[in-house]
């Protein structure tokens, strides 16, 4: 299965001239915790809640004039839609990660990929599994 299958594809993401506040209302209202960071659709950073705490609230300083460019970090890991859920998995699991950017081949956001979203598939396909093995057989071999 890959990444592209299972990805959330809404992807919700700012500017790097977006604002902390801007940024904090987008996600509160969402209910998420980090937004890619994006100029026109190619992917240059994300920010998360914890961005924002230690390098704009922690500072002091005016926090209506700090930008998204200013809090992300620049240094961003991300998947591309074609790579298989394991690879994905293990990439996350090696780094820790919650969450992935997911990217097409020429590098252009398309979609998030969560852990969530990767148990969910395999939730799924763990019980096709189970469905298949328990269904009888409609013939029996000779």
């Amino acid at each position: 299965m890959m990444v592209g299958q299972v990805m959330t594809t809404r992807v919700s993401w700012v500017g790097p001239d977006f604002t902390v506040p801007e940024i904090a209302r987008r996600m509160r209202s969402e209910d998420i915790g980090s937004l890619p960071v994006a100029h026109n659709d190619r992917l240059i950073g994300m920010v998360t809640d914890r961005d924002i705490v230690l390098r704009a609230v922690a500072d002091g300083g005016d926090i209506e004039r700090v930008t998204a460019k200013q809090v992300m970090s620049a240094e961003v890991l991300y998947c591309f839609e074609d790579e298989s859920v394991a690879a994905v998995l293990k990439n996350m699991g090696d780094n820790q990660i919650r969450r992935l950017p997911v990217l097409d081949r020429e590098k252009r956001l398309v979609g998030v990929v969560s852990l969530g979203d990767l148990s969910r598939a395999a939730t799924q396909k763990a019980a096709g599994a189970l469905r298949d093995i328990s269904e009888k057989p409609t013939h029996i071999p000779a």
